[in-house]
């Protein structure tokens, strides 16, 4: 049996818990709305006027002037987020991390201890706000699409279950829209086929399918049948540094992506500085509004964890790639790792790169004093990570 956890609004209810003067308003997490600001998370409150992630600032302030701008703590939300996953460990050791604020759990082989699915996620929601003062909706169903849907249909503070035996039953009446894959494309093509929910689709024969949607057919005739045999990959062994974020809505502009792409950079090197490890290979990762994901990788002449280095890879990079169909995920990573002292210094070192390593060590020391938001490059945006489902980060210190 699996589990999908997924905190309510997390970084605004963690704002709201440590401020209970915020209760029952409008709060949004985020950058100012007098700059490029970007909403990272928002409280159901602000949802209402419809504010979501990856919204521009400047716009949230024109859906509701009475929105109450709370600044990102990255830092803070990466602890209580540990502390989740903590609980989470007290019940098995097949968790999958999703980003900060969500996880798989596979509790098949907990249930004679435990419970069954459902009484193990109800156990989990009373820990969490009882313990930390937070609330999760939990999913619950034999595998991980079923269970992610589930998560998401009774929202904040919800529990649903999927029968094993009424699966179908389950998936029926949900809009072709919840499948994942299906984005505005795909939408447009499965409405000329007069596909309106999951049952219709499960309507369609194979040949229909591969027709109209090439490799995803085969997805797609699966998923309307709630087959998925993928495994709770536990998370624990990490041959990169990354981060990665998703999107509330596809982002199309290369300058908004580009923003997006330097703040997650700017996270990689410095979790690379602070364990005293460099990379050798610079890695972006895309994924499109139809759910089609690309990576492109370079490899740099010397290891480095240099903020410059890293960002000037990431530039090229993604000047490879067509962003013209909407992008719903970017991802930044570092791999093949070697330690700092293992690392052969260059015969053309030279002054820029020393002023570029002070810039580095002097922004990591404001930021360890002061907090994430203390001080940015030029390139950054004013915002943090955005969740859904991401950010994914690999520590070294879990290899």
């Amino acid at each position: 049996m699996i589990l999908h956890l997924d905190m309510d609004a997390f970084y605004a209810s963690v704002e709201i818990r440590d401020n209970p003067d915020l209760r029952g308003l409008p709060v949004v997490v985020g950058g100012s709305p007098t700059g490029r600001g970007v909403i990272a998370a928002a409280s159901y409150e602000a949802r209402k006027f419809g504010i979501h992630s990856a919204m521009p600032s400047s716009q949230a302030v024109r859906l509701c002037p009475e929105v109450i701008f709370v600044k990102t703590r990255m830092d803070h939300y990466a602890k209580v987020s540990k502390q989740i996953r903590e609980i989470f460990f007290r019940f098995t050791s097949l968790v999958e991390p999703l980003a900060l604020d969500e996880a798989f759990l596979d509790v098949s082989g907990c249930e004679q201890l435990f419970g069954d699915g459902g009484t193990i996620a109800g156990k989990i929601k009373e820990l969490v706000k009882s313990e930390l003062g937070l609330t999760v909706s939990a999913g619950v169903a034999t595998n991980k699409f079923l269970a992610k849907l589930a998560s998401d249909l009774d929202k904040p503070d919800g529990l649903v279950v999927v029968p094993p035996g009424d699966i179908e039953g389950f998936l029926d009446p949900l809009p072709i829209e919840r499948v994942w894959g299906v984005g505005k494309q795909t939408l447009k093509k499965f409405h000329r086929l007069n596909v309106k929910t999951i049952k219709d689709l499960r309507g369609l024969d194979r040949k229909t399918m591969e027709q109209f949607f090439r490799i995803n057919g085969e997805h797609f005739w699966r998923l309307a049948r709630g087959l998925d045999t993928r495994p709770v990959v536990p998370d624990r062994i990490a041959k990169s540094v990354s981060h990665e974020t998703t999107f509330a809505r596809d982002i199309s502009q290369r300058q908004p992506l580009r923003d997006w792409l330097m703040e997650l950079t700017q996270q990689v090197g410095r979790r690379l500085r602070r364990h005293e490890i460099k990379g050798r290979t610079v890695q972006i990762k895309i994924r499109f509004a139809d759910f089609r994901t690309i990576t492109r990788s370079l490899s740099l002449p010397q290891p480095s964890s240099s903020s410059c280095d890293l960002e000037a890879a990431v530039d090229e990079l993604l000047g490879r790639v067509d962003i013209r169909d909407g992008v719903r995920l970017v991802g930044m990573g570092v791999s093949n790792l070697t330690t700092s002292g293992m690392t052969q210094g260059s015969l053309f070192d030279n002054e820029t790169k020393s002023r570029n390593s002070r810039l580095d060590d002097l922004q990591d020391q404001l930021k360890d004093r002061f907090g994430h938001d203390a001080i940015r490059r030029g390139t950054s945006v004013e915002h943090d990570i955005s969740r859904q489902p991401d950010p994914r980060v690999n520590d070294p210190n879990q290899r």
